[in-house]
């Protein structure tokens, strides 16, 4: 019996050593899970492997349970204790392996602790964060209350404002209401008595009346008598005019038959000194010419001058410049290198024409210029009885027998270095300005002139008689048989500018002279100057004619440029669309002018825009604005957007808008710049 009992006693403890195994055995395989895992198992897989190792241990309980039953059975038990005994040795001997798998353990339950505290104050800072959440969105939400309240208030004070400005108007209007009430009173008391006085002055008047109906009757008799007397008068003056235009018609009659018996005189004398030789013709002529051949007053003065030493164009501009502003005479830059770049042009534009209202400076720039620059200046003052070629160069007096020039012929004939080989001017250069030159009829007296200037041959050619020819000017002299009238040939060293007032006395320009001039028009000034000479302008020194034509640039520079002969064509397209179209001559002169413009550095615009100021707005004169809005708009676009003259293009709609508010009919006004 104690036998059984020990052994039962030895089975016992090998079955709770056999469990103690087992439950190490698992412990140590969910150690090693766990450390598979790693120390960062989050709280929930720690609660589930500890559920896992619960199951497990009652499943050991349930086999404990089992094997308690089967004590009863010896030899099983005996063959399980052996079996179990070595389990024993070796688990114990595991055991002691897994000392530090335990250490491990401890460590990661010392994690998992301080991971759950870790978590714990998470939670409670989350908590403290969400209370402070709901703290800033029930302040959010106060603050966008105190927006919204804001926001009415401000449209509430605006309100107030516009009905505070309306109460103001108000209360102005009401004031100025009463001051008109107390003025309109005051008014009132003003007229009551002026009618009292007038009610006393219409007495008077309507007794004066009556007196001066009956004195009125006395005068319309009389006048009756009168009208009666011019009458009889009027019928005596038509037959007197009648009388006179006959006589007038016979005194034309006998001047015409006076005039060739004079010529026939003339020549009847020059047969008579041919018979008798040719040494008393030779006097005569020079009779004839003697006159001619005297030099003008202008070159009495340019005789003396010294020649100037070499210098370059800018120099030159400089000096104009400076002298202009001496004598208290200002002018925009633009307009002074316009004039400057029309006088290098005259080779393809025959003239200058400076237009505008009196007492703009249109006669002092050409004149200051010209002394400044060192060339001889004859200004001729245009009359309005011109009516022929002769009041511009003069005319042969048979009676005297003799040419009467005027100045600008005998200057002319000087400066004509090619049939004058005696002239003391071979390389001088000389301006010619007619001064009011609309005050006649251009057409009439300078239109010939015109023609010759623009006959000239290039200026390395005009030593050829031939290209020459229809350029020169045949003087109206009766000369002996066998010997040619003198000519004269107008060169390039001559320089021909002209002024125009514009007001009801004046002329329009004909297309003619538009085509062949460059027309600087001098708009009126924005503000009045004051400016007085400031000091004595230097005497003047000679400029060459070969240093001035060393100056002057090829057209050929502007025709090989993209930039200048595409805006040209699209000048030609705009003026097409005016119905006012243009051709080489004109599209040569623009050439020669962008070419001879200086100091553009490669820049086109500027000199382009002179050209549609100078040549092609003149043309326009006339035209029914409102019939051509669209081209009128192109040309705007051209000169504001490719040009880039913002100036320009306001002073083309400003003069659109005169004419719209006048009779409609475009006139250009000119720009100030």
């Amino acid at each position: 019996m104690l036998t059984e009992n020990i052994l039962l006693l030895v089975l016992t403890a090998v079955v709770l050593v056999a469990l103690i195994g087992a439950q190490t055995v698992l412990a140590i395989y969910h150690d090693r899970a766990v450390t598979a895992a790693g120390p960062t198992m989050t709280l929930e897989a720690l609660i589930a492997s500890i559920d896992q190792k619960r199951n497990a241990l009652s499943d050991i309980e349930n086999d404990l349970a089992e094997r308690r039953k089967a004590l009863a059975n010896i030899a099983d038990v005996q063959a399980d204790y052996d079996a179990t005994k070595r389990q024993l040795d070796d688990l114990k001997t595991e055991w002691l392996q897994q000392d530090e798998r335990r250490a491990e353990v401890r460590t990661v339950r010392e994690e998992i602790e301080e991971k759950i505290n870790e978590k714990l104050a998470v939670e409670s800072d989350l908590a403290t964060g969400r209370a402070d959440l709901d703290a800033v969105q029930e302040r959010l939400a106060a603050a966008e209350r105190l927006f919204a309240t804001n926001d009415e208030m401000k449209r509430e004070h605006a309100a107030l404002e516009a009905r505070l400005g309306e109460l103001r108007s108000e209360a102005a209007r009401l004031s100025e209401a009463q001051e008109r009430v107390q003025y309109l009173e005051a008014t009132a008391s003003e007229l009551a008595r002026a009618v009292a006085q007038d009610e006393g002055r219409l007495e008077v008047a309507t007794r004066e009346l009556a007196v001066a109906r009956e004195a009125l009757a006395a005068e319309q008799q009389a006048v009756a008598t009168v009208r009666a007397e011019l009458t009889q008068a009027a019928a005596r003056t038509a037959a007197s005019e009648e009388r006179a235009m006959a006589i007038e018609s016979e005194i034309g009659k006998l001047d015409e038959r006076r005039s060739s018996l004079m010529a026939q005189l003339a020549r009847l004398e020059d047969n008579i000194g041919e018979a008798v030789g040719s040494g008393s013709g030779g006097e005569d002529d020079d009779d004839r010419i003697k006159e001619l051949i005297a030099l003008p007053p202008v070159l009495e003065h340019m005789k003396i001058w010294p020649e100037r030493a070499g210098e370059n164009e800018d120099e030159a501009i400089t000096r104009v410049k400076r002298r202009l502003s001496e004598n208290g005479l200002q002018y925009p830059d633009r307009t002074v290198m316009a004039f400057h770049t029309a006088m290098k042009t005259n080779e393809t534009t025959q003239m200058a024409v400076l237009a505008g209202i009196s007492g703009t400076g249109k006669s002092q720039l050409p004149r200051q210029y010209a002394a400044a620059m060192g060339i001889g200046f004859l200004q001729v003052p245009v009359q309005p009885r011109w009516d022929s070629p002769q009041d511009l160069m003069g005319f042969y007096n048979y009676i005297e027998k003799r040419f009467r020039p005027t100045d600008m012929a005998r200057a002319l004939y000087q400066l004509d270095t090619i049939n004058n080989t005696k002239s003391e001017f071979q390389d001088r250069m000389m301006m010619v300005l007619l001064d009011e030159m609309n005050l006649a009829r251009i057409e009439y007296y300078f239109s010939d002139f015109l023609s010759r200037l623009e006959s000239r041959p290039s200026s390395d050619r005009t030593g050829e008689r031939s290209l020459r020819k229809d350029a020169e000017i045949e003087l109206e002299i009766p000369m002996p048989r066998g010997k040619n009238p003198p000519r004269i040939f107008p060169g390039y060293n001559l320089l021909f500018a002209g002024t125009m007032n514009e007001d009801e006395s004046t002329q329009s320009l004909s297309d003619k002279v538009v085509d062949r001039a460059n027309v600087i028009r001098f708009s009126a000034p924005k503000r009045i100057h004051t400016s007085t000479q400031s000091g004595r302008s230097p005497e003047p020194e000679a400029l060459s004619a070969k240093r001035w034509r060393s100056w002057v640039r090829s057209v050929s520079n502007a025709e090989g440029d993209a930039a200048v002969t595409s805006r040209i064509e699209r000048m030609v397209e705009v003026m097409t669309d005016f119905r006012r179209p243009f051709g080489h001559r004109l599209g040569r002169a623009i050439m020669a002018y962008v070419s001879n413009y200086p100091g553009r550095g490669g820049d086109v615009r500027i000199p382009l825009a002179d050209q549609i100021e100078m040549r092609l707005l003149p043309k326009l004169r006339g035209l029914e604005v409102d019939a051509n809005d669209f081209a009128f708009g192109k040309l705007k676009s051209f000169v504001s957007d490719d040009l880039q003259d913002d100036a320009l293009a306001q002073a083309i709609e400003a003069s659109i808008q005169t004419a719209r508010d006048g009779a409609g009919q475009f006139v250009w006004n000119g720009v100030s710049r």
